[in-house]
């Protein structure tokens, strides 16, 4: 694991950051164009930057790192991935909002709140223009055809009639309203109905077709739900579409003076796991490693198009991830893959496994090249580190649970400075479980992981949380919740003093 801040020499990076030094950029010129990648259920460990001993080759990531900064210590504030979302684009934790615990489906309303602040709206004030392109899932407001009939019947995870959906009409509460001037999204994730694109708020081909429940034999993460779909869909076509819909923005908006936002939401490697065939067999990882290989082709296509834009030294690319992966311990047995970097548990816990993501930031003349950074980061810190980029002070109550990691790339102070340093911060599991993160301690406020791994009812004879030290401990093998009563009582108040703050 990479634990200590340094610099180093890139051995090898692509046209794209070797000649970007030809347009000098002063960290005074401060609206920079922003290229967010969120990539969908990949691990820490996936990146062979991050873990030496990867089965997966990721050259594009790789080199990203090596042009900027890598984070080691980033984590996503909830281990799922609507939560993480909100909290992202918002700056507050996703359990201030009426999501407790769990997603989001494809037909759930949306849950940023009308008004609401965030990164889009505040960019767009700034004169930014501003786009969103990839895997929304959080919440659309859908039409119904009959208002006195249910949008749907049966279970959201199990949909049975969804005839009440009017598919030609205008969907609000997604991306056009929070704040970002295009958009072209999937609903929710890549294995949920309905299977759309939706274009600044219009299905962009009619739903005449209906997908039946997929799983592909002999390989675990190959399958997803029954649902409507649209006649342009295909699961095997998304991640490469949406990739070339996101190099095409990048493209146009260069043209313009105005500097742009892409929020950038990859759909992989998320289960469906489906290969294009050029990339099979490309990892030592399986299915899902080939996948994460798409991931990394898309990043590079994403990379190379920022470069033909003629913008590069004026484009800050920051990567990230919104959970760890959903890699479990018979994947580890099979492939001797540590997909989240040897951190214990998976997506949806508190373990570190669940929520420590990679984090990778490049700007050319701005960020010190092959930095390695141990700050402690949230993925909620977006808003603050670029209001800190503007120089603009953030009003108080938005973005409360933000805080600026902008020092952090370019050794500047903050401007903000009730948002300058993190010291603190929480997570949040799938089953709605909290834990406290404060220096080299972190409590959990539950018996299990909070997620899969290890439910609660499985757990009898175990102390109701937990307290680790990951300096000593990071695989996070010795509770020390007894030993550290003091410690815990501090971390508990704490914890329940954040969990109230009223933004």
């Amino acid at each position: 694991m990479l634990t200590q801040k340094k610099h180093f020499v890139a051995s090898s990076l692509w046209g794209l950051f070797a000649v970007c030094t030809a347009m000098p950029v002063s960290a005074d010129d401060h609206r920079l164009n922003i290229v967010y990648i969120l990539a969908d259920d990949m691990g820490y460990g996936d990146i062979s930057f991050y873990n030496s001993q990867s089965k997966i080759p990721t050259p594009a990531l790789d080199s990203l790192a090596a042009s900027g900064i890598v984070f080691t210590d980033a984590h996503s504030n909830s281990s799922v991935s609507t939560p993480t979302r909100y909290g992202t684009l918002t700056g507050r934790y996703a359990f201030r909002s009426r999501l407790k615990k769990s997603v989001l489906t494809g037909y759930s309303s949306s849950l940023i709140e009308p008004e609401r602040e965030t990164v889009a709206s505040f960019l767009q004030a700034q004169g930014y223009q501003t786009a969103c392109i990839g895997k929304w899932h959080l919440g659309l407001n859908w039409v119904k055809k009959d208002p006195l009939k249910p949008l749907y019947t049966g279970s959201e995870w199990d949909l049975e009639d969804t005839s009440n959906v009017d598919y030609q009409a205008k969907i609000s509460g997604g991306p056009v309203d929070c704040g970002f001037e295009y958009s072209y999204i999937l609903p929710a994730s890549l294995d949920m109905s309905p299977y759309v694109y939706i274009e600044n708020g219009l299905i962009t081909s009619p739903v005449t077709s209906y997908a039946k429940d997929y799983r592909e034999a002999g390989v675990r993460g190959a399958h997803y739900r029954h649902g409507d779909m649209a006649d342009n869909f295909r699961h095997d076509e998304c991640l490469s579409h949406f990739t070339q819909k996101s190099v095409d923005y990048i493209l146009q908006a260069s043209q313009s003076n105005q500097p742009y936002f892409l929020y950038c939401a990859l759909t992989a490697p998320h289960s469906p796991w489906l290969l294009q065939p050029e990339f099979r067999g490309r990892s030592g990882a399986g299915v899902y490693g080939d996948f994460v290989c798409m991931v990394d082709d898309a990043v590079r296509r994403i990379c190379d198009a920022v470069y033909k834009s003629g913008k590069a030294s004026q484009t800050l690319i920051i990567f990230t991830t919104d959970n760890g992966a959903m890699w479990q311990p018979a994947d580890i047995n099979e492939t001797k893959h540590y997909a989240n970097g040897g951190w214990s548990g998976m997506k949806s816990d508190l373990w570190e496994g669940g929520h420590r993501v990679p984090l990778i930031a490049s700007c050319p003349e701005i960020i010190p090249v092959g930095t390695i950074s141990d700050a402690l980061v949230s993925s909620t810190d977006l808003f603050a580190t670029l209001a800190d980029m503007l120089h603009v002070q953030i009003p108080h109550g938005v973005a409360g649970d933000s805080f600026s990691y902008w020092s952090e790339l370019t050794k500047h102070r903050s401007v903000n400075k009730e948002n300058a340093t993190r010291e603190s911060m929480i997570y949040h599991s799938d089953q709605g479980y909290f834990a406290l993160r404060r220096g080299e301690w972190v409590l959990l406020d539950c018996k299990g992981s909070g997620g899969w791994t290890l439910p609660e009812d499985s757990v009898i004879q175990s102390p109701v949380m937990q307290l680790y030290n990951l300096k000593k401990d990071p695989a996070q093998q010795h509770n020390l919740v007894d030993q550290y009563p003091q410690i815990v009582e501090d971390m508990k108040k704490e914890l329940e003093e954040i969990k109230l703050k009223p933004w």
